[in-house]
């Protein structure tokens, strides 16, 4: 591990459960290259946003939280950490070394000539599928899907343990057919542990205010129970873990 290089960080959390397996340590990285329309974390979006820390602080903070994280580990979220891949590298390293879990929370959108050094490194990958056909995926978040596709075919070439997690978003992503093709998609994977599907929420909205960008979803309501118990069925019927 180098302890000197530095990036750019948005938020610390010492004490997460929703990132990974166990209590978790999660690093949002600042900068992001989508932009999604249910975005939680705007302020994250931009590259030169954050606070500046070396690897090397980044691990010394890590450590003092260790018998808190010792039977979960270190989660590296966003924004995007693959578009750090030399400071998240680093971080990763120093996970490895001091013996911790470490899980890379990723959309997979950037390429893998810069993202699959980064991969290797982690223990879990977390990866986002935000739509699986690009007539949706566009539109939902600016880009195609084809570099996270790939980075799935990746991760089973080198049998990465991934989880897969998917946002269910009324009049976007809840849609029956379209989860009945995702789920028919991601069957021939064996790298994928769980599958986690999760309802499209609100609780960012008032960051979209706060910096004065339109917010598309304000009249689009949450998932009901009803609708998240109908989308998890489909995957439990093929045998995936939602």
């Amino acid at each position: 591990m180098n302890p000197s290089v530095t990036g750019r960080i948005h938020s610390i959390e010492s004490f997460g459960t929703l990132d990974g397996p166990g209590i978790r340590y999660v690093l949002f990285f600042q900068g992001c290259p989508l932009r999604c329309l249910y975005c939680h974390n705007p302020d994250a979006r931009g590259e030169s946003g954050g606070t500046v820390m070396t690897a090397g602080e980044v691990m010394t903070d890590i450590l003092t939280y260790r018998a808190f994280i010792a039977r979960g580990g270190v989660t590296l979220s966003g924004g995007e950490p693959l578009l750090q891949p030399a400071f998240t590298g680093e971080v990763l390293d120093g996970c490895r070394e001091h013996r911790l879990h470490s899980a890379l929370d990723t959309s997979g959108a950037v390429p893998l000539a810069h993202a699959a050094p980064v991969i290797d490194r982690a223990d879990l990958v977390l990866l986002d599928i935000k739509a699986l056909e690009d007539d949706l995926c566009e539109p939902l978040t600016g880009s195609s899907s084809a570099n996270t596709l790939a980075t799935l075919e990746y991760c089973e070439a080198t049998r990465k343990a991934v989880w897969i997690r998917h946002v269910l978003v009324p009049g976007y992503t809840l849609d029956r057919m379209r989860l009945e093709r995702l789920a028919d998609y991601l069957l021939r994977f064996g790298c994928i542990r769980k599958t986690e599907l999760l309802p499209f929420h609100k609780m960012g909205e008032y960051k979209w205010k706060s910096l004065g960008c339109s917010y598309a979803l304000t009249d689009t309501p949450p998932p009901t129970d009803a609708q998240m118990n109908e989308a998890r069925a489909i995957f439990r019927q093929r045998g995936l873990t939602p």
